[in-house]
């Protein structure tokens, strides 16, 4: 049975998501996640590699998203031929551990995107955690959606629901 965590189709989802960019290491990266008038969120902005930058992420504040025996995470988007990231956490910190997956949604149309949640990896701070305990979504509190991997430019991705299935 699939729950929704976010509806973005109610503008004010967003309110409970902030930008964490590559400003905390000192880049210049710029991203916000705003309510669209046609009833949906975007994630927008621009990754810069400038000085050492290439990251731009938003993360929705600490909150009751655990659902114990989870398979799938669902997201309903609108991508832009690039590339994103899942991102999970399974405590209140601002840094630390964070369980991430990568996807590709098909650009210019709205796409129901199947994350497992046994692909999900172990990070921190971008690298991979070898030996680090797999994701499990009972004890998950924090979600986010990242772009990184170096793509420079300007971003855009539409998101209509995130689900636990």
């Amino acid at each position: 049975m699939a729950r929704k965590l976010f509806d973005f189709g109610k503008a004010d989802t967003v309110n409970d998501w902030s930008p964490i960019d590559d400003g905390v290491m000192g880049g210049m990266s710029r991203s916000r996640l705003r309510p669209d008038p046609a009833g949906h969120a975007v994630f927008e902005g621009i990754v810069s590699l400038e000085r050492n930058g290439g990251f731009a992420s938003v993360r929705a504040q600490p909150g009751n998203i655990a659902e114990p025996g989870a398979t799938h995470y669902g997201l309903v988007v609108l991508g832009d031929g690039k590339r994103y990231k899942l991102s999970l956490r399974c405590d209140d910190d601002f840094d630390g551990l964070s369980h991430q997956i990568s996807f590709e949604p098909p650009a210019g149309q709205w796409a129901t995107v199947h994350l497992p949640v046994a692909a999900f990896r172990a990070t921190f701070r971008g690298r991979n955690v070898m030996g680090a305990p797999p994701l499990d979504p009972s004890r998950a509190r924090q979600i986010g959606l990242m772009i990184a991997d170096r793509q420079a430019g300007t971003f855009s991705l539409g998101i209509r629901a995130i689900r636990v299935e």
